[in-house]
């Protein structure tokens, strides 16, 4: 098997196992112990509660991000452009899975190219940050910007998940530097994001100022790539090692205060096992500026685009209820103040 083949065939594994495993982490978010004060008297007509927002100066419907999940794998195109019509007709933000296997093989570059259904919507490539130490050049990056339109580049961090792959590249050394030449070179905004353990403050500052722009704490509490890799195993003791990091992280809450402390004005993106509305609501009071979420985004693009719609409209209206039962007009007014203490 070619090395572009086992980039495709992982990308497939991924996300069968994720549609029918339980690959939950064993640690919670900790958004079950955040309380909003509830308000009997909001002093709001609930059809003028405004769930807009804005990210890198696009507006949007909702703070709800589609996160990265899929692409580089011709059965997995159908989810794609499922996500991609539901987000232009929600006017949500969305993120392709890693484009690797697109820059390896073009065969696989239609499996991310979506702006022919969504012209408008913030649009976010992705690459694994390590595979600069393997290869990857900041042309590269600009490569895969232009190949779906993107208003931004993903560098994903993943240093765990490598480590568990039986193919996995471990080689983390010097990266930083790197990530900084892409910051430097692309045009566009570098995000830098977590896979599911999430990022610290002084991570996040180091990367902050080697020039990105933004960042996605991707928390644990939701999936577990752990978990995933131990549904791919090879032998017993390769799932029982992958296996025995289930409660590995830092869980969403406390990236996102850590960050949000660390980086009062960055850009930061909550994600990480929030599952609806409130969830999202929670997140953005705690200082986050947008919510992305995965598994049931992916879950209804297994079944359609109108199922994704369906899914999108039931999280903004569930963030915009809990805004009118905590007095928020607006996204802005979503704050620490609305939380009880």
């Amino acid at each position: 098997m070619t090395k572009v083949t086992r980039t495709s065939q992982r990308k497939s594994d991924h996300v069968r196992i994720n549609l029918e495993e339980d690959v939950r982490s064993g640690l919670t978010t900790g958004l079950e112990a955040i309380r909003f004060k509830h308000v009997a008297l909001p002093e709001l007509d609930l059809q003028e509660v405004d769930t807009t927002s804005t990210f890198f100066g696009k507006t949007l419907s909702a703070p709800i991000l589609i996160s990265s999940m899929t692409g580089g794998a011709l059965d997995v195109t159908p989810i794609n452009r499922r996500l991609a019509e539901a987000a232009q007709q929600t006017r949500i933000a969305m993120g392709v899975g890693s484009q690797r296997a697109a820059l390896e093989d073009d065969r696989f570059v239609s499996s991310f190219q979506v702006r022919d259904l969504a012209p408008d919507i913030i649009l976010f490539a992705n690459l694994g940050a390590v595979q600069l130490n393997y290869g990857l050049t900041p042309d590269d990056c600009k490569r895969a910007v232009e190949m779906i339109d993107a208003d931004a580049l993903i560098l994903h961090l993943n240093p765990l998940q490598e480590a568990l792959q039986p193919e996995g590249d471990t080689n983390f050394s010097g990266l930083l530097r790197k990530i900084e030449s892409v910051c430097s070179t692309l045009g566009k905004p570098v995000i830098a994001k977590e896979v599911g353990w999430g990022i610290s403050g002084e991570v996040a500052r180091k990367l902050v100022e080697a020039g990105v722009a933004a960042i996605d704490v991707a928390g644990a509490g939701g999936t577990s790539w752990s978990q995933v890799e131990m549904h791919r195993a090879l032998s017993e003791n390769q799932a029982e090692l992958a296996g025995s990091f289930i409660a590995w992280g830092l869980p969403t809450v406390h990236a996102v205060q850590d960050v949000r402390s660390a980086l009062p004005d960055t850009p930061l993106i909550a994600s990480g096992g929030i599952r609806d509305g409130i969830d999202l609501a929670k997140c953005i009071a705690l200082g986050a500026n947008l919510g992305g979420m995965a598994g049931q985004f992916l879950k209804a693009a297994a079944q359609s685009s109108e199922a994704v719609v369906d899914r999108i409209h039931l999280t903004r209206k569930q963030l915009q209820l809990t805004m009118f039962a905590t007095s928020s007009a607006a996204i802005v007014e979503l704050d620490t103040t609305r939380l009880s203490r």
